[in-house]
């Protein structure tokens, strides 16, 4: 099997916003408590925070993390989460049936986002509260002092504002499931309402409204289309979410979903560009996919905690134990953003620690990478720069949800120095070897660094606390690159990432 590739230096889609290597913490089963927070832990900071955990987020360069929710979001108080810790409240979630004792709140969270190299993304409950809790929250943590929320803030230990730039109006408010489930009318006038206050604080914030939950939603693209009718003028992102599983068993079914993606992207890109056109704007509102990963593996253990009664702290919730075929998904679906860089200036991988997440933990115990660990590290660190077309000739296949999908998915990345080229492919045939030949346009001094591959003989193989390194990375031989050309030979169901000075 044999595929061509033709990129050039400028041919060129869009610079690439690093925010869409981001990701997202919610008050959702072990994520935060014994996640990133456990106080007692042999490596815990003096704030109770995690080190093990911490290094493994650092090693991930994350640009912003989302929190506190998520479906969370829309029944929460803020203000549970300030103050003194053993005055704060113990409060029932009704979005995940679990009790929340808030001993991590806004303040802990920024500190944590310090300790862990990123910055915090924050959203304001759009569902059971509105605007008034909102604008409040923005200034306890954004005012320097002197006014009635600010000075709180400095009066619970937090002199400095946390300056959080980056909101999100709600949580998949289209959604009948979400405590405060609004019609796109009525979620559009609030949240357009809310982003002006909002902005009467601070025009420089960057504002996200709710876009659709999935692409299967019933009031998908209209939702987006009445929203943005509303918010245009002033909003910057929209949000997407979607999640992938292999619920068939169908291995090449499920790496298609990628395509699905794609089609929901431009979709929504249409509706803003229709929107654009009929508000005579100059402005091009972005899309922020604030919610994406693999999640199917544990809906079946979580029900007993999502149908109960007994409200447990911190339950074992949507811990997805990931395999070596959710690495081929994970590396399509990163190739996705990184080829729609037009549009899509965020992304979120939902969710960081235990829950449907690259890290895992055991309580008082370790933290190890997860199979989706990888896929996620090298595009983090090798996919900033300057996405670059490529064009791919070769073999397809159809199958039960997409039609004409290829075998070969890749992305190509010029790095932001411009001393570097990156290639991440994935060869989805189940059977067969790809032999690749890419064509290098306009760079004749290209070498290779380096080629990393990730394969296994056992799609279902996973990590553990006791087997770590059962699904690692390895380097790859036999790439060359000669006379402006890369050959090399692509194992059957692979991800690798190729890696050239130019």
């Amino acid at each position: 099997m044999k595929a061509t590739v033709t990129i050039h230096r400028d041919f060129t889609i869009s610079p690439i916003d690093d925010r869409i290597y981001s990701s997202f913490l919610e008050h959702l089963g072990r994520a935060i408590y014994t996640g990133i927070y456990e106080p007692g832990h042999p490596t815990a900071d003096a704030d109770g925070f995690r080190g093990d955990v911490a290094e493994l987020v650092r090693r991930l360069d994350i640009p912003y993390v989302r929190y506190p929710g998520g479906n969370f979001v829309s029944a929460y108080n803020w203000e549970d989460g300030v103050g003194p810790r053993e005055e704060r409240p113990t409060r029932l979630d009704l979005a995940w049936r679990t009790r929340d004792g808030n001993q991590v709140g806004v303040n802990e969270f920024v500190d944590w986002c310090r300790t862990a190299g990123t910055k915090p993304m924050l959203a304001v409950n759009l569902g059971s509260r509105g605007l008034d809790a909102a604008r409040n929250f923005l200034e306890y943590c954004n005012h320097p002092g002197g006014s009635y929320w600010s000075d709180l803030r400095r009066k619970h230990g937090w002199a400095e504002p946390h300056g959080v730039k980056l909101w999100c109006l709600g949580n998949e408010m289209d959604g009948p499931w979400q405590v405060g489930h609004k019609t796109a009318d009525e979620y559009g006038r609030l949240a357009n309402e809310t982003a002006k206050a909002m902005r009467l604080f601070d025009r420089s914030l960057e504002l996200v409204v709710c876009g659709s939950s999935h692409a299967g939603m019933p009031t998908f693209p209209d939702w987006e289309a009445t929203v943005l009718d509303h918010t245009y003028d002033a909003i910057d992102h929209v949000s997407l979410h979607m999640y992938f599983g292999n619920e068939e068993h169908d291995t090449l079914n499920y790496l298609a979903k990628a395509e699905k993606l794609d089609r929901y992207i431009m979709t929504v890109a249409g509706v803003i560009d229709y929107v654009k056109a009929k508000k005579r704007s100059k402005k091009t509102v972005t899309i922020s996919f604030d919610e994406w990963n693999v999640w199917y593996h544990s809906r079946e253990a979580d029900k007993a905690v999502l149908e109960g009664d007994d409200w447990p702290d911190a339950p074992h919730l949507l811990e997805d134990i990931y395999n070596f075929e959710d690495v081929l998904q994970v590396g399509g679906v990163l190739n996705t953003f990184i080829r729609r860089a037009d549009r899509v200036k965020i992304a979120c991988l939902a969710q960081l620690v235990n829950v449907i997440a690259p890290i895992m933990t055991e309580t008082g115990g370790p933290a190890w990478r997860q199979t989706i660990y990888y896929p996620f590290l090298y595009a983090s660190l090798y996919g900033r720069g300057t996405s670059l077309r490529a064009i791919v000739d070769g073999p397809t296949y159809d199958c039960a949800s997409e039609a004409d999908v290829p075998y070969l998915d890749v992305a190509a990345v010029r790095s932001t120095a411009g001393d570097g080229l990156t290639l991440f492919a994935v060869n989805r045939h189940p059977g067969e070897a790809l032999d690749l030949s890419v064509a290098l346009g306009g760079f004749p001094a290209a070498r290779l660094v380096e080629h990393i591959r990730m394969t296994h003989p056992d799609l279902g193989a996973v990590n553990t606390a006791a087997n770590p390194d059962n699904v690692v990375p390895h380097k790859a031989e036999g790439t060359m690159v000669a006379d402006g050309a890369l050959t090399s030979r692509l194992p059957p169901l692979s991800y690798n990432v190729i890696r050239l000075a130019v």
